[in-house]
């Protein structure tokens, strides 16, 4: 009689008399006495309807269909060992699953550098990565398809709901046909930025930094000349080189080398009523999800690497101000 659901105890007898190929021997290391092993093997093999040994009354060897099933037989009793070690590994982060999204900003920067460290830590975590913009990971998350997300905003803003690890904070540059006139200096006047048609993302992608922009052309008397919209940075500086307008754009975003746009710092005015916005990326993910090392893990992570990168910077300054002060004139 065919049974797919045979006990992992009468696996563990069959590898054992495999092994042996001696009943007396394989009794002895699995504990019990010979005639109940033999009853053990006869009810394996009514089982699954054949013969695993030839018996005779000096030998005992396995037939084809034994000496076949031998190896998946063993490896499944390496891998039920095994299984608290999985589950050990699980509970502690070790091992598990990550759902990450994140804006393509980040993958300008900080993000390989970051995933490769972390693999390379914890190989057992299997990360998952979804590119989406802010809208986009604000629903997964609250769908549950995502663990965290990367996401772009003004610096201090907090969707609620959601647990924030700020990563990075970045002044916007301005991107610029690279043939236009205001590419010729090093900086950009304010003035002059804010009078230039504008390539921009729309609002509800990262509410916060587009409504800071538009509020900076306010406080200078100016209303924006939106040409275009369009949601990947990639995008929005593919359309600055096509001649279509300028574009505010992350820092990060220079290591995006497009033929024909040029990236410039933007000179504030020296009354500017408002200033040039910042932006800054955070790690969310939400308040009270699901149990999951693996996240837990990986906002450790974060937080190690913020504060190393904070470190690294503080320590640069002090050296550059220790230079500076002990300069001759």
């Amino acid at each position: 009689m065919n049974d797919p659901h045979i006990e992992l105890r009468l696996w563990r007898q069959f590898v054992t008399l495999a092994e042996e190929l001696h009943f007396g021997r394989a009794a002895l290391r699995l504990h019990m006495t010979q005639p109940p092993l033999t009853q053990a093997i006869a009810g394996l093999e009514q089982r699954l309807g054949l013969l695993l040994f030839a018996r005779t009354r000096r030998s005992v060897r396995l037939t084809p269909a034994g000496v076949a099933l031998l190896p998946a037989a063993q490896d499944l009793l390496a891998r039920a060992q095994g299984l608290p070690a999985v589950a050990r590994a699980a509970a502690a982060g070790e091992s598990g699953q990550l759902r990450l999204a994140f804006v393509s900003t980040v993958g300008f920067g900080l993000l390989p550098g970051w995933l490769r460290a972390f693999r390379a830590q914890y190989p057992g975590i299997r990360v998952e990565l979804t590119e989406a913009t802010g809208d986009i990971q604000l629903e997964a998350l609250a769908r549950d398809e995502v663990d965290a997300g990367f996401m772009l905003h003004s610096p201090g803003f907090a969707p609620p709901g959601l647990a924030v690890c700020p990563i990075a904070r970045e002044p916007l540059v301005l991107a610029l046909p690279e043939a236009h006139a205001l590419a010729q200096g090093e900086a950009v006047p304010l003035a002059a930025a804010l009078r230039e048609p504008l390539v921009i993302f729309p609002r509800r992608i990262v509410p916060s930094l587009h409504d800071a922009l538009f509020a900076l052309y306010h406080a200078a008397g100016q209303s924006p000349q939106v040409v275009q919209e369009a949601i990947q940075m990639q995008t929005i500086v593919n359309l600055v080189s096509a001649g279509l307008g300028v574009a505010w754009v992350p820092r990060s975003v220079t290591g995006f080398r497009r033929s024909g746009v040029v990236y410039r710092e933007v000179a504030p005015a020296r009354r500017a009523h408002a200033a040039i916005p910042l932006c800054e990326t955070s790690l969310v993910w939400r308040e009270g999800a699901p149990d999951n090392p693996a996240l837990e893990r990986f906002v450790a992570y974060a937080r190690e690497q913020v504060a190393a990168g904070a470190a690294t910077h503080a320590a640069v300054n002090a050296a550059a101000s220790a230079a500076a002060g002990t300069a001759g004139p």
